[in-house]
């Protein structure tokens, strides 16, 4: 996969994220019991990620980062793991938080309905009041795929210059950074299928909305994990 010069995936190193940052864009008692959930399902993807960097430098939280004298390990990266332990840490604090208002909001709930009258609500007025049924929103664009190369994972997934990038796996556009996360993420799923959403225009005023499973790879033939040219912006 390539990006723009200002940000290379294939460079060695994740770039560090906020020290910390809110579990929610504001106060988590204000968000519905569906959109903790995705919070939440994002939030354990990243982790899950961020685990698989660890594992490709054969690392855990952990391994010595240092040789017996003192001194950095030359035979791996330890500006990217400790930057990777890092963002593991304030991730497994923010993840905690989550689940406090998650199991807050799951006792109100069930609070309230112990104030309804005797009959037992049904399956479906239970997903109503947790909030289940909402519809799907879009999220905004945040990239934009440039190129594709040919029998690639992104050619085979389905990926078409032009397409207008909405999610990349846990990736959207409040957390892109610049594309870094992306990188992350392709990184950390080496092998395994990632979600990705995508708007595709078929007409002057037509588009079509596309979920499409990638698979970073190495092995096919070509440079990097996805070989494809995706900009932000």
């Amino acid at each position: 996969m390539g990006l723009p010069l200002r940000m290379n995936i294939h460079a060695p190193t994740v770039p560090a994220g906020p020290s910390s940052r809110p579990v929610t864009n504001g106060n988590a008692k204000q968000l519905s019991f569906a959109e903790l959930q995705i919070k939440k399902e994002n939030m354990e993807a990243e982790l899950k990620a961020l685990g698989g960097v660890l594992d490709s430098h054969g690392v855990n939280m952990e391994t010595p980062l240092t040789t017996a004298d003192g001194f950095p390990r030359a035979d791996i990266d330890v500006a990217q793991i400790r930057t990777t332990r890092s963002r593991i840490i304030h991730l497994k604090n923010d993840y905690k938080d989550l689940m406090n208002a998650i199991e807050k909001h799951l006792h109100e709930h069930f609070a309230s309905l112990q104030d309804t009258d005797d009959a037992a609500p049904t399956s479906t007025n239970r997903t109503e009041m947790m909030g289940d049924s909402i519809p799907e929103t879009l999220s905004e664009f945040f990239a934009k795929v440039n190129a594709v190369v040919d029998g690639s994972p992104a050619d085979t997934a389905g990926l078409k210059p032009g397409d207008d990038i909405r999610n990349f796996g846990y990736v959207n556009r409040s957390n892109h950074d610049d594309l870094k996360k992306v990188a992350e993420c392709v990184q950390g799923n080496e092998g395994q299928r990632i979600l990705v959403k995508v708007s595709r225009r078929t007409g002057p005023m037509q588009r079509q909305e596309l979920q499409l499973n990638l698979v970073p790879s190495r092995n096919w033939g070509g440079r990097g994990l996805l070989g494809c040219h995706i900009l932000p912006l």
